[in-house]
């Protein structure tokens, strides 16, 4: 098994590299990543059993996507192979959000700006979670503060969300 130091990363500028890699159930542990139908998830709980003498040890996996927190569930023998996606986390200093529209300016580090990103709390599925609200709250305080806010971007599977904030003294 990889530690997490370990995993190949790779750019995703590549429209041809693939979102996703194989790994063995039987290899996911908790806070591992994995495909749920389609949807990028991290593992929660994840338990294996014996199916009797002849039978396929079964692995019964239990996540949440990590981009709507929605809960999924998964059997198949630890044996099977399962799509793991390439999950990635960059910083970004954070120009400006409009809490009205959603819509969110990102600094990039060669210096332009990103623009295709929204507040968490806008979301085109399900509901906010609790922790989207928070972040969303800590990033217009900082704003109306003045504060330098840095956001983290998950990225998978062509999605991204902001997922964490930090807020101190402006420069």
């Amino acid at each position: 098994a990889m530690s997490d130091d370990e995993q190949p990363t790779f750019e995703t500028t590549d429209s041809g590299a693939s979102q996703t890699y194989p790994q063995q159930a039987g290899e996911i542990r908790k806070g591992s990543y994995l495909m749920i139908k389609g949807h990028p998830c991290k593992c929660t709980e994840i338990s294996t059993s014996k199916t009797g003498k002849h039978g396929h040890a079964k692995a019964h996996i239990v996540a949440n996507d990590i981009f709507t927190g929605k809960k999924y569930e998964d059997l198949c023998p630890s044996s099977h192979n399962l799509d793991v996606p390439f999950v990635k986390r960059t910083e970004y200093q954070l120009l400006s959000a409009d809490p009205e529209t959603g819509e969110v300016s990102l600094l990039l580090e060669n210096g332009s700006c990103k623009d295709d990103l929204n507040l968490p709390t806008f979301v085109q599925v399900g509901e906010p979670t609790d922790e989207d609200k928070k972040v969303v709250e800590d990033i217009l305080k900082g704003v109306d503060d003045g504060k330098e806010v840095i956001v983290t971007v998950q990225a998978a599977c062509g999605e991204e969300k902001i997922i964490q904030v930090k807020i101190s003294d402006a420069k």
